[in-house]
């Protein structure tokens, strides 16, 4: 990574975790919390070491419409990752002794007419420069001074939080200008910009973007309507010569942002445009830049702690940073007694001078070694790669191993790493293909996210004092039973509610299946019989592969209570798909049985029951019956009916007459097999 550019080391504020007493990644802190430890995070800034994840944005957005995972992930990292596209702006900053512009980066310059104040960012350049070149033209300099120093003292997790109270402070004695009309316009800072975001300010137009409106509303400042909601073509022809798109009223204040497409007015020459046409014309009428912009920042990944892989850079006076040459890898971590965070931005390993002193690879001359730990995530980014190799101690992975393995066919993880493990590993897998280490760019083809357990309607937590232990659940009623319970509760991707008394019902069922696994089967079964062991070999099957363990097991119940009720004509054939069917679930369980019933190998050896399509057709089906759209009836046909004779029967039916109320149909279409369609 750092020989392609990839790794770089600066000074940038950062989240500090008090708790963990080490920076975080800005994918680490949720709601301004440590996702680690749960404690609010605070603000330092020092330097640091992040790698460029966003050289890669464009590519992990693309590849989401192409990988086979949980729409929920997606989602979470569509998000995460931030494409906006639109125009960066220029506003004049007035008064200055040197022409000083504020760059503002906006997805809608249709609204521009309607920006009515300027917001910038804390730490925003402009601010920087006034108090060092022009800080008498503030007349409000020491108020503007307390609130940048309290701002920084924030995280940007907390600046950016939907429902913290908007606070912010005017550049009293600076004016900007609107580069599309011209008008003068006040200048704020507010927290809730971040200078590492965009270009760490904002236009302002209230009346079309909802933070705006609460920031105007808190502060009384001006408000302009320059959107007005869309009309139909209809309603445009009939009212365009009543419509007055200078018309003063919709000047007053907006009582609510309108955030959507629509009209433009109050917007001079593009009166009466609409606003996607608007946005592309608005932005070259002002002489904007058409950009692109994303979310996504550099992954931090330096950790002032002393667990985690060192950062294999030594800094020389005279060569200034240098890798560690490949034939000193890996450095490795020094035993030290006290390894505690030293809560300061200095990792304990800079107590270890051993560790620290170093000869510089380049000079020989006296250099210090890196104290900062790389982020543990950075090496769940590439341990499946190792997993196929871990005999290997000549290199991390052999190339025809990880070939035949790899990617991962199917990943099982939780949903809160949606935009931490997930984004990161693939990243890293991009890099490596890109280097020609892995011939594939995705490591999973497929993932899904599991649900999360619940129990009296709240999440299962120690902080709740709602934990579920399972080993007094165990001693009670065996392993097979509680694990069988969990995956009957809901499909594997939804959770579930853990109820005590619901683990007692699968202990009765296990007890049937027993008893009836363990009596005489000396009979040849039924047809009824086989085409039911057929139809649930399917549907387990099929199931499993879903990861609808419940319906599963549901199928499953169903299976043991018909072949309960013909225990007298069962064979021991019966018995035994039972068992390999219900072996994923309840192994031991199983296992057992198969040796007091069958006695010869074990249940895990057996090959997977395979069903026979010709006894699982149904002699009749039920069809639905929509009339003009809606389902109104439901019929019973035979499997194999023709569409004609599916319009007789939907046409005969009742409930369907009850709709046509005595008119005859315009039209009928059927669907063989799927469904008919009455058009009244």
């Amino acid at each position: 990574l750092y020989k392609h550019g990839m790794a770089y080391r600066k000074e940038a504020p950062a989240s500090w975790c008090p708790s963990c007493k080490t920076v975080l990644a800005n994918e680490q802190v949720i709601a301004g919390k440590c996702e680690r430890c749960d404690s609010m995070v605070g603000t330092r800034k020092m330097p640091q070491w992040f790698l460029k994840i966003t050289d890669y944005a464009e590519r992990l957005l693309e590849n989401l419409q192409t990988i086979d995972w949980s729409e929920r992930t997606k989602t979470a990292q569509y998000n995460w990752i931030g494409k906006s596209t639109g125009y960066r702006l220029k506003f004049k900053v007035q008064g200055l002794k040197s022409s000083k512009v504020v760059e503002v980066f906006t997805t809608r310059p249709d609204t521009l007419f309607g920006a009515t104040y300027l917001v910038l960012a804390p730490e925003h350049k402009l601010v920087v420069s006034l108090f060092a070149n022009h800080e008498s033209l503030i007349t409000n300099k020491e108020e503007v001074k307390k609130y940048i120093e309290k701002a920084k003292k924030q995280t940007q997790a907390t600046r950016t939080r939907e429902d913290k109270e908007k606070t912010g402070v005017e550049l009293k004695g600076i004016i900007a200008k609107n580069p599309a009309n011209n008008e003068e316009i006040p200048v704020w800072i507010a927290d809730y910009v971040l200078a590492e975001y965009g270009t760490g300010a904002v236009m302002a137009v209230p009346c079309h973007d909802s933070r705006d409106f609460a920031f105007a509303k808190q502060f009384g400042l001006p408000m302009k309507q320059v959107i007005l909601p869309t009309f139909s073509k209809s309603e445009i022809r009939n009212a365009k010569s009543e419509i007055n798109y200078n018309d003063q009223s919709s000047k007053q204040e907006c009582q609510a942002a309108y955030e959507g497409e629509g009209v433009l007015v109050n917007s001079g020459k593009f009166n009466g445009f609409k606003s996607e046409e608007a946005r592309k014309k608005i932005g070259e009428f002002v002489g904007g830049d058409p950009q692109v912009h994303y979310h996504l920042r550099d992954w931090l990944i330096s950790r002032q702690r002393y667990w985690g892989a060192p950062i294999p850079i030594i800094y020389c006076d005279k060569c200034g940073t240098v890798p560690v040459p490949e034939k000193d890898l890996p450095v490795e971590l020094p035993y030290v007694e006290d390894f505690h965070p030293t809560g300061t931005d200095k990792s304990p390993l800079t107590t270890v001078h051993e560790f620290v002193n170093a000869k510089c690879p380049k000079c020989g001359g006296t250099a210090q070694r890196e104290t900062d730990v790389s982020d543990t995530f950075l090496d769940s980014a590439w341990y499946y790669l190792r997993y196929p190799n871990t005999g290997n101690g000549k290199e991390a992975w052999d190339k025809s191993i990880t070939k035949k393995w790899l990617p991962v066919d199917m990943y099982i993880g939780g949903q809160e790493h949606a935009v931490l493990h997930l984004m990161y590993v693939r990243f890293i897998a991009m890099f490596l293909h890109d280097q020609n280490f892995i011939d594939f760019e995705e490591p999973f083809k497929k993932f899904r996210a599991h649900g999360l357990l619940i129990k009296a309607g709240a999440k299962i937590s120690k902080s709740r004092g709602n934990i579920v232990n399972p080993d007094e659940f165990f001693d009670m009623f065996g392993a097979d039973t509680v694990r069988t319970y969990l995956m009957f509760l809901s499909p594997l991707t939804d959770g579930g509610d853990w109820r005590d008394e619901g683990i007692r019902g699968i202990y009765r069922w296990f007890n049937r299946v027993w008893k009836l696994a363990q009596s005489n089967h000396a009979g040849k079964g039924s047809e009824e019989l086989e085409k039911l062991r057929h139809k649930t070999i399917k549907k387990v099957t099929e199931d499993i592969e879903r990861l609808h363990y419940n319906t599963a097991i549901s199928s499953l119940m169903e299976y043991v209570n018909e072949i309960s009720n013909g225990k007298g004509q069962l064979s021991n054939v019966y018995i035994e798909t039972l068992l390999v069917l219900l072996a994923p679930f309840a192994p031991y369980f199983t296992e057992e049985l198969w040796e007091q019933v069958v006695g010869a190998g074990s249940v895990h050896d057996q090959k997977w029951p395979v069903y026979n399509p010709e006894l699982i057709e149904e002699e009749t089906i039920i069809i639905p019956v929509q009339v003009n759209g809606k389902v109104r009836a439901e019929i019973e046909v035979a499997s194999n009916a023709t569409e004609k004779e599916m319009e007789d029967a939907a046409l005969v039916s009742e409930k369907v007459q009850k709709y046509l109320g005595g008119k005859q149909p315009k039209r009928v279409i059927a669907v063989k097999g799927k469904l008919v369609n009455i058009v009244v």
